[in-house]
């Protein structure tokens, strides 16, 4: 049984995948609920959430474009915890394709190295996933603060539109 569940359909604008979900989502059964990740408020400051919504909402990104999943479903933890029995990156890629957003985001480094199983940079990668543009970012978790840089994360926003203040959603084309 997954942890969470992926939060996706067809056609959305992106995808968010983590590594795996946080021992504190897993208690509270939230995407992103640990104290000291940045995930909600960035979505929010950089203009893909029309609110900053809570870590219990999760299910209502849907509504804004956004799905959410993991490359590991069945156990929580931080990335240094994860032993790779536990990867599923098949199950990943077959899910991805069937959802066919605009653009897959790997919220942090590690989850992308294991799927494109490369060495990556933040930013947009060469790689597709299906008909999807695949983008790194640095991790919204407190514990990866230290290589936090908003830039890419606000790179991302423009790739794939925002909301403005009312709420409207604004597309770069």
């Amino acid at each position: 049984m997954d942890i969470l569940p992926d939060v996706l359909k067809p056609g959305l604008k992106v995808v968010f995948c983590g590594m795996a979900v946080g021992n504190r989502s897993a208690a509270i059964g939230a995407y992103y609920a640990g104290r000291g990740n940045q995930f909600w408020a960035v979505l929010y400051r950089i203009g893909l959430t029309p609110r900053q919504l809570q870590p219990q909402e999760y299910r209502i990104l849907l509504n804004y474009g956004i799905g959410l999943t993991d490359l590991v479903k069945k156990a929580s933890g931080n990335d240094n915890t994860l032993k790779k029995e536990v990867f599923n990156i098949a199950g990943l890629r077959q899910r991805l394709e069937k959802a066919s957003p605009k653009v897959v985001v790997f919220n942090g480094k590690r989850a992308a190295m294991e799927f494109l199983g490369r060495p990556v940079k933040y930013g947009l990668q060469p790689e597709r996933v299906g008909s999807s543009a695949v983008f790194v970012l640095p991790s919204t978790s407190g514990a990866a603060r230290a290589y936090w840089n908003e830039q890419y994360w606000l790179e991302l926003a423009e790739y794939v539109g925002r909301y403005d203040k009312q709420g409207h959603y604004t597309s770069p084309e």
